[in-house]
């Protein structure tokens, strides 16, 4: 598998947005996806890498640490994600709360979908990478879905 439908998408971006998926793919070293994430992450390490994510991917990805009390995975998440460079961090206020509204209600999606793309147009993202086709409603935003990635990089 070749990385390209991801780097060509990367390449057009300044900065994009990032869902949760891809966090959770990467540190889990998912099989079908990690070559993609890989290239993600490698591109948010170079100088002209720069992502969004909401702080919601931190809830999403400590759950499971925490129901097992693995104290120490939620440690090391923490650490190794809260400093990533080139990332970062935001927390949703009233105006992302305001803009997520606005967003559920025209594209029928969910509360923390809603939440990451509102994050992401807040922070002038323009592209969104994810593993969730519901983000191709999305108008305004550039969004990879990686199933699909992978299809085009088959073809």
């Amino acid at each position: 598998m070749t990385t390209s439908a991801i780097q060509r998408f990367l390449a057009r971006h300044r900065k994009i947005g990032m869902d949760t998926s891809i966090f959770i793919y990467q540190v889990e070293g998912h099989p079908k996806y990690l070559e993609l994430t890989r290239a993600t992450f490698a591109w948010l390490e170079s100088p002209s890498g720069r992502a969004v994510t909401s702080t919601i991917t931190m809830l999403e990805l400590l759950v499971q640490p925490y129901r097992l009390s693995d104290f120490h995975r939620v440690n090391e998440l923490y650490l190794l994600l809260s400093r990533y460079p080139n990332l970062d961090w935001v927390e949703p206020g009233l105006g992302i709360a305001d803009r997520a509204a606005r967003l559920r209600a025209e594209h029928r999606l969910g509360v923390a979908d809603a939440v990451q793309a509102a994050t992401a147009l807040a922070s002038e993202a323009t592209g969104f990478v994810s593993n969730d086709k519901t983000f191709k409603r999305m108008t305004r935003l550039d969004v990879l879905v990686l199933d699909d990635a992978l299809i085009c990089n088959q073809e």
